[in-house]
């Protein structure tokens, strides 16, 4: 009869919660598009400035709100939200500690300048007012105890497609009336639409390749009009829905979005024009090769006419090495989260090229 010690048993059951999560990732895709236009940018450079002792490790969220105060969500040797003032002066720490943060996925702000922590180590959406306090939740964590054999980010797949948990959730917007959509997310593979008092109003979508199917539905964002634009990841399309979830289109052009975004901010005034940013990022295992085409940023109309691009994946300040979020409030200034640089950079945009006739449908 075998005997097995306690840290035998905790790395098998280790081992089991990796089998049970971890599948190889699809290599990242060079994008359909072809002959868009560049469109000149710069980045601006140590724009972001941290006092001793503090930094900052895998950015993986940012977010602007009203009075231009940028968000940075990360993963470091904990997982910790800065925010930082229009000048990128640090400016202090919000929830630390709070019981919601494991695994830092995304941050966004929404028109009341509430900030939104979505955190995939714990399924759970953490909403912080204007001063730091938590006022609404949504979803659960797990029980500590029967989580001791999962790694950060991880946990078993479940697939339960319950009205309020998560499974590794990615991602939250919002629309006029205040109604909450989520990207939800490695696991269950659907969006969920919630009222602005977090009540479950409808969710759509299930793991697949076909329409209204998500293959880690991983960013989203929605227009001053209600649509939902989700950055469906592993099927490579950006999927557009209108504000009740129906399939409106998909657009296949752009590669494999990480990060999708749209200008204007999220209200309550309306912003006139908008466009949709999307990110075909160089993955966060930075594979030599694919830098040669991924990395870059395409700016589309809302149609799905692509404007043109910019940057490409690397190391240097202006280049991107795998943008996990990105702000577009100001359609000319763009501030990216990077996991691989450990850094955010803010980008400025100076659009000369003329609409490429592209469609990205």
């Amino acid at each position: 009869m075998k005997r097995f010690t306690i840290p035998a048993l905790a790395a098998a059951a280790m081992a089991g919660a990796l089998s049970l999560t971890m599948s190889p990732l699809a290599a990242q895709s060079r994008a359909k598009a072809v002959n868009v236009p560049t469109i000149p940018h710069e980045a601006v450079p140590n724009f972001f400035k941290n006092p001793p002792g503090i930094y900052t490790g895998e950015n993986m969220g940012i977010s602007t709100d009203s009075k231009g105060n940028i968000y940075i969500y990360h993963r470091a040797n904990e997982t910790r939200l800065f925010q930082y003032d229009p000048t990128g002066k640090f400016v202090r720490e919000i929830g630390r500690n709070n019981y919601g943060a494991s695994f830092a996925h995304s941050v966004r702000v929404d028109a009341q300048d509430n900030i939104w922590a979505v955190d995939e180590g714990t399924d759970m959406l953490v909403k912080f007012n204007p001063a730091g306090q938590v006022i609404m939740t949504i979803g659960r964590r797990e029980d500590p105890l029967g989580s001791l054999g999962n790694m950060p980010g991880q946990g078993i797949f479940h697939g339960r497609n319950e009205k309020y948990r998560f499974g590794r959730e990615t991602d939250v917007a919002w629309d006029q009336q205040g109604n909450i959509f989520v990207s939800d997310g490695y696991f269950d593979g659907r969006v969920v639409k919630f009222d602005k008092n977090g009540k479950f109003l409808k969710a759509v979508g299930k793991r697949g390749p076909g329409n209204l199917e998500f293959n880690t539905p991983h960013s989203i964002a929605t227009d001053f009009q209600g649509n939902v634009y989700v950055g469906d990841r592993g099927n490579a399309r950006v999927t557009v829905l209108d504000n009740d979830l129906n399939l409106k289109a998909n657009y296949d052009q752009t590669g494999n979005p990480w990060a999708v975004c749209v200008s204007g901010g999220p209200g309550p005034k309306n912003p006139g024009k908008q466009y949709l940013y999307v990110s075909n990022s160089w993955p966060d295992s930075a594979p030599a090769a694919q830098a040669e085409y991924t990395g870059e940023v395409y700016k589309m109309e809302l149609d799905g006419t692509i404007i043109g691009k910019f940057g490409k994946g690397g190391k240097a300040v202006g280049e991107f090495s795998t943008i996990h979020q990105m702000d577009c409030r100001d359609p000319n200034t763009i501030f990216t989260a990077e996991i691989n640089n450990w850094r955010s950079q803010k980008i400025q945009l100076k659009p000369t090229a003329t609409p490429s006739k592209t469609s990205a449908n």
